[in-house]
């Protein structure tokens, strides 16, 4: 592979930016990557006119810019853990007739990256790009019961702040048994919390630092499926997230 300083250069500056979340000095990028100042200055300036960093005056900061989100946004759809997703979720929607989703965690909000509709399926408001409370969802509960207890108490402290709560107006301890029990089972459930007559049911998928990259869900007509039907749904969407995770991840659970 030919030694590319340049493009090496601007890729470490771009990954630097993304991994903070607010915007820095020069002073600090080339303290980071140890990068000339010449070169520092005439990279951030081409980056600049093509939209990939912003420069702030004011602050005397840089920040990623339009192009470089846009590009992110892209990624959401094209991701290979999208890619492979979508095939592995097939089962569990097919089993209960329901909808499929891939969802991530933003903050303290679920994104969805993807949804397969099973014919006869209602509508739902799970469409691509669509955000929810992670606090009300089955997809948000399974992710937030595998984060720190810090984290995801912050994420119930903002839900309550903006007045979406949990979607039962739960205090924290309570909040914080419900996923003590999602940790215990390897699952979470919503019932009739985000679509009147729906049921969802969620399994976390993790990466190699056994935190979560996103989660399978599928959701359901609430009464139509016994709970053993239920249940053989589940252990397809755990055995399939632990494949997405291996795939993707090299993550093995004992």
């Amino acid at each position: 592979m030919g030694h590319v300083p340049a493009a090496q250069h601007t890729l470490r500056i771009l990954s630097l930016l993304s991994t903070i979340d607010v915007p820095i000095s020069a002073a600090r990028i080339r303290k980071e990557l140890g990068i000339p100042r010449s070169t520092m200055y005439h990279l951030l300036k081409v980056m600049e006119e093509a939209g990939y960093v912003v420069h702030i005056p004011g602050e005397k900061t840089y920040g990623l810019g339009l192009a470089a989100y846009a590009m992110a946004n892209a990624y959401t759809t094209q991701q290979p853990l999208v890619r492979l997703g979508a095939r592995l979720i097939v089962p569990a929607a097919e089993m209960l007739q329901g909808s499929g989703h891939i969802s991530r965690l933003a903050g303290s909000e679920i994104v969805y990256l993807h949804e397969l509709r099973a014919p006869g399926a209602v509508s739902l408001v799970t469409e691509v790009g669509v955000r929810l409370p992670a606090t009300r969802t089955a997809s948000g509960r399974s992710m937030l019961a595998v984060l720190p207890e810090r984290e995801a108490r912050a994420a119930f402290a903002t839900a309550a702040g903006s007045g979406s709560g949990s979607g039962s107006g739960e205090t924290l301890r309570e909040f914080h048994q419900r996923l003590a029990t999602v940790r215990e089972r390897g699952w979470a459930e919503e019932v009739e919390e985000v679509a009147r007559g729906q049921r969802s049911i969620a399994v976390a998928v993790l990466d190699h630092l056994q935190r979560p990259a996103a989660a399978l869900a599928v959701t359901f007509p609430v009464g139509r499926f016994s709970e053993s039907q239920v249940r053989a749904a589940v252990e397809n969407l755990q055995r399939n997230a632990q494949l997405l995770s291996e795939r993707m991840y090299g993550t093995r659970t004992s």
